[in-house]
């Protein structure tokens, strides 16, 4: 069935605003996937954040000329969808992850990145970026290393001393003279 110029316009108007509020926007190209896998795929994409849109090649052309994207459009050979959110990385880590799943039926074919096309290989590149949570703990990590590293040495030289040092406050106590007190 054709589609009508009402519902055109209506696809256009949601990929401008899907481009105009997510700044990262990955296209795949989904070959002979079949409605089951569609419905699998579509289902991690949402649960990972990630929006999905098929539309016509013209339509997601016109509307990325219009959002003034820079660089070279990458060629959108095939049946094209496009993936979006908010979170910078997600499109491109989320398809990557069905791609691995879907080998020669589902495909990252390119992209836009902070609003500037980009190449099949960069969009690979950034879709091994890790979550952003990830790298808050891995980050947490790197700083808590050198104050642990510190922690352990000063723990194996009191294990060293420890026969020589008393174990305990009250041991320090007993051992200690009395002192007179002055008067």
């Amino acid at each position: 069935m054709a589609t009508t110029k009402a519902q055109k316009q209506e696809i256009l108007a949601g990929l401008k605003e899907s481009i105009k509020k997510n700044p990262s926007l990955v296209f795949v190209n989904f070959h002979k996937l079949t409605v089951a896998d569609t419905t699998l795929m579509r289902r991690g994409l949402r649960a990972g954040g990630v929006g999905y849109v098929v539309a016509k090649k013209t339509l997601i052309k016109k509307a990325l000329a219009e959002a003034g994207v820079t660089g070279t459009m990458p060629a959108l050979d095939g049946e094209v969808a496009v993936a979006y959110s908010a979170d910078i990385t997600a499109p491109a880590r989320e398809a990557y992850t069905f791609q691995k799943k879907f080998k020669d039926q589902y495909t990252i074919i390119g992209g836009v990145f902070e609003g500037a096309y980009k190449s099949k290989e960069e969009m690979m590149a950034i879709a091994t970026i890790p979550p952003l949570k990830t790298l808050y703990a891995q980050l947490a990590n790197l700083l808590n290393s050198p104050i642990q590293g510190l922690v352990m040495a000063l723990d194996q030289i009191a294990q060293k001393q420890g026969s020589a040092a008393p174990a305990s406050a009250e041991a320090v106590a007993e051992a200690a003279p009395a002192a007179p007190i002055a008067a």
